[in-house]
């Protein structure tokens, strides 16, 4: 390339999108690492990204969320999104993640004026506007709908 030449393929990541508060969730994501003996795991990925979230989840007497593990393999957003799922998923019913996943699902795609009731999803109030971006966003959340729903079906 000459000098001076610019290269013929450049995108600029939004700043909005990747701001300090993204950043931080995506380098503090709780419970990493897969558990031992899960009642229920699942897989997720995004064919757009190649992102990958793996949720195990073992529930107490009660069916709601005793541990969690996770193993994130993904962009900064959905590293995030899987720092947020790890800090509140604890104490969570089956029915309550999929609500989550739903509600987030919705307010990310339009569908609703606020993310849910889950803690901290308005920091991704920016991705509402990169379609593209929100299967990597929604992967935890999908994740451990699913894992919590075969933990329960055990």
């Amino acid at each position: 390339m000459a000098v001076g030449a610019r290269p013929l393929y450049r995108r600029r990541v939004p700043t909005a999108l990747y701001n300090r508060d993204i950043l931080r969730l995506a380098a503090a994501i709780p419970h990493i690492g897969r558990l031992d003996q899960p009642q229920g795991s699942a897989e997720k990925s995004s064919p757009v990204c190649g992102s990958h979230v793996a949720v195990d989840l073992i529930l107490d007497g009660e069916g709601r969320v005793a541990a969690i593990g996770q193993e994130v393999k993904a962009c900064a957003l959905g590293q995030a999104s899987a720092a947020l799922l790890g800090a509140h998923a604890a104490g969570r019913s089956p029915d309550e993640l999929a609500q989550a996943r739903d509600d987030f699902a919705g307010w990310l795609a339009g569908g609703r004026d606020d993310p849910g009731d889950w803690p901290g999803l308005g920091v991704f109030a920016h991705a509402r506007a990169y379609p593209a971006r929100h299967a990597s966003i929604l992967l935890a959340f999908e994740a451990a709908a699913e894992a919590a729903r075969k933990a329960a079906a055990r």
